[in-house]
């Protein structure tokens, strides 16, 4: 059976994505039918926790978008809780060498192959009805680690060669702040070690993913060799379109908006 990640790329041949950042079922559902190919599930930098990432799950089973949950940390009880809520593509943060891809990997492995602990009744096995759960769940697990400072990029083939790991994803911005460039990801230096990052991925014959804030630096991305580039996020899209909006009608009518 195909991983669900995996299938992504059967449909699409560079997915586009997406961050949600709201932790709104409503939002996450509206995102999937928008047309996004896949979205991050963030509960790393968002209000998000395990009883709201179930709603988010549940509500994006009405469109094909692959749910990709961001986890908080490389934390084995952190992953065990969120795959055992139903999620299967994991991305997890902040991975610096081989030693911490090989002990996420583990983390979402039942044994012998890893340690992830075993529950008779979880949404993962469709609470206890899934035949055989727990000699098929390793096959269908995805890992995707991120790299975001210039020691994983120095370690970039070791991570990519750990059994397990599925995908790359670079992140810009941590990355232009532990480069000494905070914020700047258009810096010239930030996108050469991303230029450079995806062509060692495919070198090593890794997939390797990122996420860029405009659709020209996305454009860019998929032209560089990325396999899989998200676009802003919900929050970040929606306030973009509020602003400008709003700015189209007050620069066309000033003093429409004054006293009153």
């Amino acid at each position: 059976m195909t991983k669900p990640f995996d299938a992504l790329f059967d449909r699409v041949p560079v997915p586009l994505g997406t961050w949600i950042m709201s932790a709104s079922p409503l939002v996450t559902e509206a995102t999937g039918h928008a047309g996004f190919d896949w979205a991050v599930l963030d509960m790393e930098h968002t209000p998000l926790d395990l009883a709201g990432l179930v709603s988010l799950l549940q509500a994006n089973l009405g469109s094909p978008m692959l749910p990709i949950v961001r986890v908080p940390w490389n934390d084995a009880v952190t992953i065990k809780r969120v795959l055992d809520s139903g999620a299967h593509t994991l991305l997890v943060p902040f991975v610096q060498n081989a030693e911490e891809a090989a002990a996420a990997v583990a983390a979402t492995r039942y044994p012998p192959e890893g340690v992830r602990g075993m529950a008779a009744m979880s949404r993962a096995s469709k609470f206890g009805t899934v035949p055989d759960h727990f000699r098929h769940a390793n096959t269908q697990v995805s890992v995707i680690l991120q790299i975001e400072t210039p020691t994983a990029l120095a370690n970039l083939e070791a991570i990519a060669a750990v059994p397990g790991v599925d995908a790359l994803f670079l992140g810009p911005g941590d990355l232009s702040g532990t480069m000494g460039l905070p914020g700047q990801v258009g810096h010239p230096d930030v996108q050469a070690a991303m230029h450079d990052a995806a062509q060692r991925a495919r070198a090593a014959g890794i997939r390797i993913g990122t996420v860029m804030g405009q659709v020209e630096q996305v454009q860019q991305m998929r032209e560089a060799g990325y396999h899989f580039v998200g676009l802003a996020s919900d929050l970040g899209l929606y306030m973009r379109a509020c602003t400008g909006a709003l700015k189209q009608l007050r620069d066309s009518a000033p003093g429409v908006h004054g006293n009153y």
